[in-house]
């Protein structure tokens, strides 16, 4: 091969790598880019929610909370909750949710006039992911129904129902604690954990019900049944109401729901 063409072909290496080189460092840039937005938009999220908690949420003592449950003043809730602030922020708000064995699944929920509306809009009404703790818009918004459904997103950094599968995956978060509390302006609600599974995105987990009756019953036997973890033998009857809290798994055909019965309700003074 001669000289020239050996030069030719070098030259044609070099193009060929420094090509290589700039497409390497753009797909790199695109990704930390990727990263970067995705990264902004879980702070935003987060940073609105811890806001508004801060805004809304009086925690109590949580001696004197053990020591008046066992008193003769009753149940006593874990935290106090301002309605009138979170009304004055969105009047689409119809109660609180927190779960006492998950750390940080602490916000509000809202009923929007479709189940899309708070897909990805949050509590201020900004755009972002994350979007809002809802009820179904075919829903009482006083949970009265025989069966809520109440939808949240996973989100990877744990936050909204990000940590809802924790459930399932140790046994020790629902021994933990089996409770979680749906707060209202007029009652607060604690609801005993039934049922925790994957279950595929228009199963019967989804009935909404016009009143209890047989179907109520056959419902309530067939869920406890569903369940991936041990769960107390607890009687359910048509009395009952269930909560379905539900959030998305990461395939499209499943969602992952864990399932209260409501055990006690407080008065708001």
């Amino acid at each position: 091969m001669s000289r020239q063409n050996s030069k030719k072909t070098k030259k044609k290496g070099d193009i060929i790598l420094t090509l290589a080189l700039i497409v390497a460092v753009a797909v790199f840039c695109f990704a930390a880019y990727n990263l970067f937005h995705i990264y902004t938009e879980y702070k935003k999220g987060t940073d609105e929610y811890n806001h508004i908690e801060q805004m809304a949420v009086t925690e109590r003592d949580p001696e004197s909370t053990e020591e008046a449950s066992d008193t003769e003043q009753g149940l006593q809730p874990p935290f106090d909750v301002d309605f009138a602030a979170l009304q004055g922020v969105n009047p689409d708000v119809v109660g609180w949710i927190y779960i006492e064995a998950l750390e940080g699944i602490s916000y509000p929920v809202v009923q929007g006039e479709d189940n899309e509306e708070y897909l990805h809009t949050t509590y201020e009404n900004n755009y972002n992911f994350a979007g809002t703790i809802f009820i179904d818009y075919e829903n009482s918004r006083d949970f009265s129904d025989c069966n809520t459904l109440v939808y949240g997103h996973n989100m990877k950094n744990g936050s909204m129902f990000g940590q809802l599968k924790k459930f399932s995956e140790d046994q020790t978060t629902y021994e933990k604690s089996k409770y979680f509390w749906i707060f209202t302006p007029e009652k607060d609600y604690r609801y005993e954990i039934i049922s925790a599974y994957t279950t595929g995105v228009n199963s019967d987990t989804y009935t909404l019900f016009k009143g209890p009756g047989d179907e109520f019953q056959e419902y309530l036997d067939t869920i406890k049944g569903y369940s991936e973890i041990e769960t107390d033998d607890t009687e359910l009857t048509i009395k009952d109401r269930i909560v379905t809290l539900s959030t998305c798994t990461g395939n499209d055909a499943t969602r992952y729901v864990v399932q209260g019965r409501l055990a006690d309700s407080v008065d708001v003074s």
